[in-house]
């Protein structure tokens, strides 16, 4: 590949950074099972040290996810189906996001698939995140 060309139109010492792009096919990607029954996991990405994750996750009919805290902001977009807490419902092709430091159980009536990103894991009872991982600390241990 050539030199990059700057919107002026001259050329500049800036090239495209090889291999700074990561692309993800989540059809290759099987479903993992969570900590929580009915909610399965594809994991796009994920930076453990800084708390981040970005996933797909996949709700059966009548999936509930346990009260949890968001210690940052939570955002999700829905794919398939809906899922919805005491604020409201959020269907297929809609979006919400989570405040930091909201507290809230989510359900799923016909089940769902989102698109999930996350700043910092969620904090729940006796555990933080989608993986039951003994160390780290619930909102109760703290």
């Amino acid at each position: 590949m050539g030199q990059a060309i700057a919107s002026t139109g001259k050329k500049s010492s800036i090239a495209p950074t090889i291999g700074g792009s990561t692309y993800v096919v989540p059809d290759d990607m099987d479903w993992k099972p969570s900590q929580f029954e009915g909610i399965q996991i594809k994991v796009l990405y994920e930076n453990k040290e800084a708390g981040e994750l970005t996933c797909l996750l996949k709700w059966s009919p009548g999936a509930t996810l346990p009260f949890h805290k968001h210690p940052e902001i939570e955002q999700s977009f829905v794919l398939e189906g809906s899922f919805y807490d005491h604020d409201g419902i959020c269907k297929a092709g809609e979006y919400v996001w989570r405040k930091p430091g909201s507290f809230h159980e989510t359900h799923s009536d016909e089940g769902a698939v989102l698109l999930a990103i996350y700043r910092k894991p969620n904090i729940f009872k006796n555990t933080a995140g989608f993986e039951a991982d003994p160390s780290q600390k619930g909102f109760e241990d703290t």
